[in-house]
This record gives structure tokens, sequence and C-alpha cells, in this order.
């Protein structure tokens, strides 16, 4: 890892998978309004062309704090997937200011973002920036955010992720937002619902009006969670995959595609009971009333979201790659490696193997990289590098060492092996 100061207002720096920056844009909103906002993006090594923007924007009270998703490894290996990048704006984090300031676009927060945007095609050399897509997601005030961008941006609009959204805004939506998939989450009478805030009544009145007008929506209520407490990015992340597989263009573009009525699903909005799918060309009831879902996948597991407030990862994680064993010293050798996270569940710890018996985990003791259930961003905040120190004691030559990924469900990967030489274990 290197961090590169690129001036006084922007840093990069490199991972084994990519690279981060970080830029301020002072003065960025409309009438004196908006004051140094910082923003982080994360670029995947490899990526000849920027497909799309992964936007995570914070809720209120949260100024500040949007910096980490960048590194987180889950969502990393869900841009490199999609020829992505995330973007994660930190609105006033250093003026005290809160999310009245900064959830209206016109007030400044919408051109600071288009300001950035301009910034970082020049940093990163992938001018496209400017005009790749939008995947929006955010909480509370954030979702307020995100729902007034798709209205106010929907021709950049792949999909809009809400968490929890806020304040019920009455907004006129253009016809163009019919187009754009919408997913709201809400927590009913255990989310923030004392006056100004009404984030159960923005869920139920945004659902109630896109849907009207045949809008690409669905709702989900999670049962005993609440505003701060949802395991959202196990339902953001495959809903997202849904749209992009239908959305994105396999070519050197920006152009979004319409999603594919035929591939349309249905669910019932029902809190409690049996929840029921349908394939919706198939369905002859009131489509209005239901939750609309892009694929059978996607709604699979919308209703097991529903029904227990996460989603459950039944795949084992990719394998890791690149192992490679060198001496550091008189008595140990260190075993370094490269690993994208598995995009359902992330990463847990990793096993590593001599002649296939099991020599320890890393880490020892706590995970890998896991993620907060109010703001999402993950923890540690800076992953730990990926190396494992060996005891030379251990070590033949001949010898095989094996490394395997565990996921968050307890699912291993496939090994990867690497047979020992003299030179990595004698001086």
């Amino acid at each position: 890892m290197l961090t590169l100061f690129i001036s006084n207002q922007s840093a990069a720096t490199n991972y084994w998978n990519g690279t981060t920056y970080t830029i301020e844009i002072p003065n960025g909103g409309v009438n004196g309004f908006l004051q140094k906002a910082q923003y982080s993006i994360f670029v995947p090594k490899g990526v000849e062309f920027i497909k799309g923007i992964l936007i995570h924007q914070h809720g209120c009270t949260m100024e500040g704090t949007g910096e980490p998703i960048v590194t987180d490894a889950q969502y990393q290996a869900f841009a490199k997937k999609w020829s992505l990048v995330i973007l994660a704006p930190d609105l006033y984090p250093k003026d005290g200011k809160d999310c009245y300031d900064w959830r209206n676009p016109e007030d400044g927060s919408g051109p600071s973002l288009l300001a950035a945007l301009n910034r970082f095609s020049e940093l990163t050399g992938h001018l496209e920036l400017n005009k790749a897509p939008w995947l929006l997601w955010g909480h509370s005030g954030g979702g307020y955010w995100v729902l007034n961008m798709t209205k106010t941006f929907p021709e950049r609009i792949i999909a809009t992720f809400a968490y929890s959204p806020a304040f019920d805004p009455d907004f006129n939506y253009p016809e163009a937002v019919n187009k754009i998939p919408v997913m709201i989450r809400h927590a009913g009478a255990a989310d923030f619902n004392d006056p100004g805030g009404d984030c159960w009544a923005t869920a139920l009145h945004t659902f109630s009006k896109l849907r009207a007008r045949n809008g690409l929506i669905s709702v989900a209520y999670n049962a005993h969670q609440n505003h701060n407490l949802s395991y959202v990015r196990l339902m953001a992340l495959p809903f997202f995959e849904s749209v992009l597989a239908q959305r994105l263009s396999k070519k050197r573009t920006s152009f979004l595609r319409d999603m594919d009525a035929s591939k349309a699903w249905l669910c019932d909005t029902i809190t409690s009971g049996e929840i029921r799918i349908y394939k919706a060309s198939k369905y002859q009831g009131d489509i209005l009333s239901k939750s609309w879902l892009p694929d059978s996948v996607c709604a699979s597991k919308f209703r097991e979201y529903l029904k227990t407030g996460t989603v459950k990862d039944i795949t084992p994680p990719p394998a890791p790659m690149n192992l490679k064993l060198k001496i550091v010293d008189e008595k140990s050798s260190i075993l370094t490696w490269e690993a994208d996270a598995d995009i359902e569940s992330g990463i847990k710890y990793f096993n590593v193997y001599i002649e296939e018996k099991l020599l320890g985990r890393y880490p020892e003791k706590d995970d890998f990289q896991t993620f907060d259930t109010n703001g999402d961003n993950p923890h540690p905040a800076i992953p730990a590098e990926m190396r494992y120190q060996i005891n030379r004691l251990n070590l033949n030559p001949g010898s095989k060492i094996a490394l395997s990924t565990v996921n968050r469900e307890g699912l291993e990967s496939a090994k990867s092996t690497i047979v020992i030489n003299k030179n990595q274990i004698q001086p």
C-alpha cells in the first residue's frame, strides 16, 4: 500500500487491486453554500473503461464518515466484476454542517458531485467518468438525497437503493424515472418516524407514487430491525447485480438499456404470513399492488430478505491467487497473496495449510473485514495486508503450502498452492 499526495487537496493510495483517490471540492455549490466537500473514489486495477459509478451516500449526522467505503473488499470485488468505480461523498466533513444543508442537490451537493467527477476524470485518466451512469445507495438523509438525485438526473441513473430514506419528500418525478429500478427498505414503526424524520412514510409514499405509474419499484419491511440496523448490503448487491446484467452494454459505452419486462417478477408487499413471488408476465391480479423485481434470482432473495432480514450466501468464495513465499529473517518466512472478496458475503478469514494440515488462520481472531449495520462502512476501515508469517522450521523443500478463503457464511474456497523450494526457506 503506497499513498501519494498529488496536491494540497488530493491524495492517491495504491493497493494490489486498484487505487483510491481523495479530493476536496471547495465552494462547489451555489450561493457559496457548500464548503469543502470531500470525495473518495476506488478505481479497480485493469479496468480499461468505466461503465458506471456506485455512489454510496452517508446519512444525517454521519458527515465525514463516508470515505472508508472505498476500501471495502466486498464492494471492491463488485466494482471490479462490473467495471465500476466506487464513489464516497463526505458532505461538509469539516464545517460542522448537517444534512439539511446538503440533502437537496440544487443547494450545492449536485454541482459539487459533478465537479468532483470532472476532477477524478483528470486524476485517473478515465474521461468517461463525466458521462458514466450512476448506481445510487443512500441511508436516511442520504436516502432522501438519492431519491432527489433520481428525480433530478434520471438519465444518469442505473438503479437506486434507499435504506430508510427520510423527510417524506413530495417529489414530482419525471416520466423517465418510471424506467429506473428502485428498491426501498424501511423498518416500520421501529424506523425513525418522529416529526420531520418520517422514514416509514417516505418508504410507503414513494412506493405508492412510483408503482401507481408502473414504476419499477419494490419496498422491503424488516421486522425486528430499526433505522440504524439492517443488513441491507446483502440485498442491495444482488439487486444491483440483476439490474446491471440487463442495463449495461457489453461495449465501451455509457448507454443504458431498458429493463427486460419478460424477466420481471413480482412479490407480495405483506409483512406477515406467507410471502409469495410471481412471474410478472403470468400474474393475473393487480400488478401495481406488488413489488417489482428485475428477475427470478433477485425475487427469491428479496423474499428471503423480507422473511429473515438477511440473505444467506450458499456458494463458496473465489480462491486466493498469486501466492509467494520469501525469507524475512533467520527464523521465519512470509507468505503473501492476493484475493478478491466474495461479492455475496465478503471475506471472514483465510486458512493456511502445510501438506493438507491446517497451520493456522489469518487473521487469528478477528474478521479480515466486515461491515456495520448503520452506515454500511467496513471494519476495519483500512484492510489488513495479506501476509502470514511462518516458522521456517515447519518448512521443507518440496512441501506444499495451501491457502483458502472463508466467507462470512463459513464457506471455504478451493485451495491455492505453491511448492516450497530451498531458496524460500534457506538463506
